[in-house]
């Protein structure tokens, strides 16, 4: 598949570049500076994108069978400013105007609706969370809002608290719901979920929650 990824410098972006190459995808990596952009390979173009500018986004995004967004908010301050849903609204125009539908994004485990019978700590901590980070949620929420509001084939993918290990291959997925006690996931498997995600169509206008 031709695959386009922003937010490609982060964490799990450049999982989700170095994973798709691996898989034999051509891949283009939009980044703010190429000449820092570590990852290599062959089937790999990377680009320069201005992300605040959805016409210049255009040639990237054009003749895609799916585009993946690793974007978030570095700072609390640019949450609260909405930075995610204004970068990922450039990305849904610039794709409007070419016609590409496919769009993964990476939300986050507690914009989704809570978990069924979470154990007290599990329902503790998030409660927690959501308050300390509620800007970041915030603007994730937005962000959903958006792309529900699009018409593109849009899926948002919600994982837990990430943590750094090797991919596994072994999580669980949730369409429209979280999972029971979901409490980590490693970026390497949130980036496996969402190229095995592109081609399923019941993730498809939906959050789908991941954890082990």
């Amino acid at each position: 598949m031709k695959l386009t990824v922003f937010g490609a410098t982060g964490r799990i972006g450049s999982e989700v570049v170095r994973q798709a190459l691996a898989a034999g995808h051509r891949v283009t990596a939009v980044v703010r500076d190429p000449g820092r952009f570590a990852v290599t390979g062959p089937g790999l173009d990377v680009v320069r994108g201005d992300l605040h500018d959805p016409e210049s986004l255009r040639p990237a995004v054009a003749g895609r069978d799916a585009v993946l967004s690793g974007l978030g908010a570095n700072r609390r301050a640019d949450a609260a400013a909405g930075i995610t849903q204004r970068l990922t609204g450039s990305i849904v125009k610039a794709m409007d105007a070419e016609g590409t539908r496919r769009l993964l994004v990476v939300s986050a485990g507690p914009v989704g609706p809570e978990a069924p019978d979470d154990p007290f700590f599990d329902r503790l901590t998030l409660t927690i969370v959501t308050r300390v980070l509620k800007d970041v949620y915030e603007d994730l929420r937005r962000t959903e809002a958006e792309l529900a509001a699009s018409a593109l084939d849009w899926t948002a993918v919600r994982p837990v608290r990430l943590v750094n290990k090797p991919r596994t291959g072994v999580y669980r997925t949730a369409v429209g719901a979280t999972p029971r006690a979901a409490r980590t996931i490693g970026r390497a498997d949130v980036a496996d979920a969402m190229l095995g995600m592109i081609t399923n169509q019941a993730t498809v206008k939906q959050g789908v929650c991941v954890a082990y």
